[in-house]
C-alpha cells in the first residue's frame, strides 16, 4: 500500500509539472547520410541505396560559393531527386548560402521537407522561419563552430531543429570538433525535446560524444556512405543515440 502511494505521489509531481515527464523527451533517434559523399553521377540511386540501409532521412547540402567556398547543386536537382525518389524520404536542406530568403519557395516546391538555414546568413530570422512554416516547410536553424549557441536560443521555440556545425561548414572530411559538444548538451539542458543535429566528421568513433551530449539527429557523410556496410554503421550510429535518450529519460 505505501508503494502504491508513492507511485501516486509521483504521478501526481509529474502531472504538476509536465517538464519532468517522459513527455518532454519527445525526440528520437534520426540518421541522415549525408549524399554530398555519395557518388554525385547516379544520385537518385545512391538516394534510395540509403534508405534502403535503414537511412531515418537524407541531408542535402547546398553550397552556392559564397557563404561557403565550394558549390554543389540547387532546387533543379532536387526536384529531380524527389521524382526520382518517390514521396517518403525526408529532405533536409542544409542551405549554405548568403541569401536563404532567396531559395524557400522554389526549395518547398521541389520537394524539400525541412528548409536549413544558418543563422549566420541573414538578419531577420523570425521573418526568415515564419517564411519557411508558411511554405509548408519544417524549419531548421543552424550555427557554425565561431557562433555561440545563446545567439540560437531566442529562436529555439521557433524551429524544429538546431544544428551544431562540429566542422567548418563547406567540405567533407573534416575533423570531428569535439569542443562544439558544450553547446549540443547547453541546447538539451535547455529545450528538452528540440531536435538537435550535428553535422561533420560523425562516424562510430564520435557518435557517443554526440549522443551522450544530447544530440538525436546524427548527419553522417564518408563513415556511412563510404562504408561497406552502410545497414550496420546506420544502425550502430542508431543504437548509440538511442541508449543515450533512454538513459537521460531514466535519469530524470
Amino acid at each position: 500500500m505505501l508503494r502504491l502511494g508513492r507511485l501516486v505521489l509521483r504521478l501526481s509531481r509529474l502531472q504538476a509539472n509536465p517538464t519532468n515527464s517522459r513527455h518532454s523527451m519527445a525526440y528520437s533517434a534520426k540518421i541522415g547520410p549525408s549524399i554530398l559523399s555519395s557518388d554525385l553521377s547516379c544520385l537518385g540511386s545512391e538516394c534510395v541505396r540509403m534508405m534502403e540501409c535503414g537511412a531515418d532521412y537524407l541531408h542535402l547540402d547546398v553550397m552556392d560559393g559564397h557563404f561557403v567556398p565550394n558549390i554543389t547543386f540547387g532546387h533543379p536537382m532536387v526536384e529531380c531527386l524527389r521524382k526520382t525518389v518517390g514521396q517518403d524520404p525526408f529532405f533536409d536542406m542544409h542551405m549554405m548560402v548568403s541569401r536563404p530568403e532567396q531559395w524557400v519557395k522554389p526549395m518547398a516546391a521541389a520537394g524539400a521537407n525541412q528548409y536549413t538555414f544558418h543563422l549566420e546568413a541573414t538578419t531577420n530570422p523570425g521573418n526568415l522561419i515564419k517564411e519557411i512554416k508558411e511554405s509548408g516547410m519544417k524549419v531548421g536553424l543552424a550555427i557554425k563552430p565561431g557562433t555561440t549557441v545563446e545567439e540560437l536560443a531566442p529562436w529555439a521555440n521557433q524551429i524544429d531543429m538546431a544544428l551544431v556545425m562540429t566542422v567548418e561548414p563547406g567540405f567533407g572530411g573534416q575533423k570531428f570538433m569535439e569542443d562544439m559538444m558544450p553547446k549540443v548538451s547547453w541546447l538539451r539542458g535547455q529545450f528538452p525535446s528540440l531536435d538537435i543535429e550535428v553535422d561533420g566528421g560523425v562516424g562510430p568513433d564520435t557518435i557517443h560524444k554526440c549522443a551522450e551530449a544530447g544530440a538525436n539527429m546524427i548527419v553522417s557523410g564518408s563513415a556511412v556512405i563510404g562504408s561497406d556496410d552502410p545497414r550496420s554503421v546506420i544502425a550502430l550510429l542508431r543504437t548509440a543515440v538511442s541508449e543515450a535518450i533512454q538513459k537521460r529519460s531514466l535519469d530524470r
